[in-house]
């Protein structure tokens, strides 16, 4: 079994930055695709970006384009969200997943096998 947590979440005004983390910890897979997804109340869950194992491919929402980066550290099991320019309607529970066997990137939510608990983004104006 695969753990996920997420940390780095917080209240941040609009403009401002946060760098969200999420370690995986259990059996890790060692070709798996990770990805950020968030969930704003009442809302469905969305794509944020994802990269691959080796981090050569990357692909995020049109949201996060130009503003957020994510990144991943193997030997620490670690993905990384660098949210630049953080905007109100970015406020949402910030969730990661990662795919057992797959290296490819995805947007959908049913091609990821294990996720987080999520953390609290809150962005105010």
């Amino acid at each position: 079994q695969v753990q996920l947590v997420e940390s780095g979440g917080g209240l941040v005004q609009a403009g401002g930055a946060l760098r969200l983390s999420c370690t995986a910890s259990g059996r890790t897979f060692s070709n798996g695709a990770m990805a950020w997804f968030r969930q704003a109340p009442g809302k469905a869950r969305e794509f944020v970006a994802a990269i691959s194992w080796s981090g050569g491919s990357t692909t995020y929402a049109d949201s996060a384009k130009g503003r957020f980066t994510i990144s991943r550290d193997n030997a620490e099991n670690t993905v990384y969200l660098q949210m630049n320019s953080l905007k109100v309607e970015d406020t949402a529970a910030y969730y990661c997943a990662t795919r057992k066997y797959s290296q490819l990137v995805s947007e959908y939510t049913d091609a990821y096998d294990y996720w987080g608990q999520g953390t609290q983004v809150t962005v105010s104006s």
